[in-house]
């Protein structure tokens, strides 16, 4: 990318300045591909490997790279790396900035090891990638710059939750915190406490707690509030049930009780959703 595009526009837009590529490139059967940044660049670097090998180093540590892995290396960090002699690897790399770009590297690091986490390959992804060079291609336009660094944004999200991207489950089959929230799912209806999920799970109550938190962020107990809250959202806008009707509906006897939870998490009691629903111009 032109410096000039990058510090006129990329790095200033309000959609390009959290993400934007600034170099990026597809190398086939990279024969003697080898580079070299004692102290690193200042900009972060993916590499998906599709065929063949390579290897990377990082701050001094050599790492092996196999088709379906691909090497994230953040900005600022001495590395090398290069084609394998015998076999070399066909790569898509890019080297991306933004506001938002090191939690991004750090999201995909959390998620691998050694820097190479490893992806099942997926044509929608390849095609990801085509369309930014294909659009970048036609030159620097502000509609073309936002399009081709939005379409980033959603390749990255594919490398940060690949699971997710390709629609499937590890091991093809939900761990236990997804079928831990479908159990909440199914049981909407009833006051289940931290034990009787923990119990599910198979779990002592404080690892379940430690486990499920560190996943979603969240307490068990505040998902499942959130998840009665997010069905209650449903039935006062499709239903004409009374908010009596919809607490007991989902378990809860005690209507304050559930009035407070609702009002906490959405900002406004249940009669005031119902209004903001039924006023001119509601987002429904």
């Amino acid at each position: 990318m032109p410096k000039k595009i990058i510090t006129n526009f990329l790095s200033i837009d309000p959609l390009t300045r959290e993400i934007y590529i600034t170099d990026i490139g597809y190398y086939p059967k990279a024969h003697f591909h080898y580079a070299e940044r004692p102290a690193g660049i200042n900009q972060h670097i993916i590499i998906y490997c599709t065929e063949g090998n390579g290897w990377v180093e990082i701050n001094k540590k050599k790492i092996t790279v196999s088709p379906s892995q691909f090497i994230a290396i953040p900005a600022n960090t001495p590395h090398r790396y290069g084609a394998d002699e015998n076999k070399p690897w066909t790569i898509y790399w890019v080297h991306f900035k933004g506001q938002a770009s090191a939690f991004f590297i750090d999201l995909i690091i959390q998620n691998s090891q050694n820097y190479k986490p490893y992806l099942s390959y997926n044509n929608e992804r390849i095609k990801l990638f085509e369309i930014i060079c294909t659009n970048l291609e036609k030159g620097y336009g502000t509609d073309i710059l936002r399009y081709v660094n939005m379409t980033f944004t959603h390749f990255l999200s594919s490398l940060v939750y690949d699971d997710m991207f390709n629609n499937k489950e590890r091991n093809n089959e939900p761990d236990i915190i997804e079928r831990t929230v479908a159990y909440m799912q199914e049981n909407i209806n009833k006051m289940l406490k931290l034990e009787d999920l923990a119990l599910f799970s198979n779990l002592s109550a404080s690892h379940f707690s430690f486990v499920f938190k560190s996943k979603t962020g969240h307490s068990p107990i505040e998902y499942f509030n959130q998840l009665k809250i997010q069905q209650a959202c449903q039935y006062i806008a499709f239903t004409t049930m009374s908010v009596k009707n919809i607490a007991l509906t989902l378990g809860i006897e005690d209507q304050y009780y559930f009035s407070r939870m609702f009002t906490k998490l959405m900002g406004s009691s249940p009669s005031e959703y119902k209004k903001k629903l039924n006023s001119p111009g509601a987002n429904l």
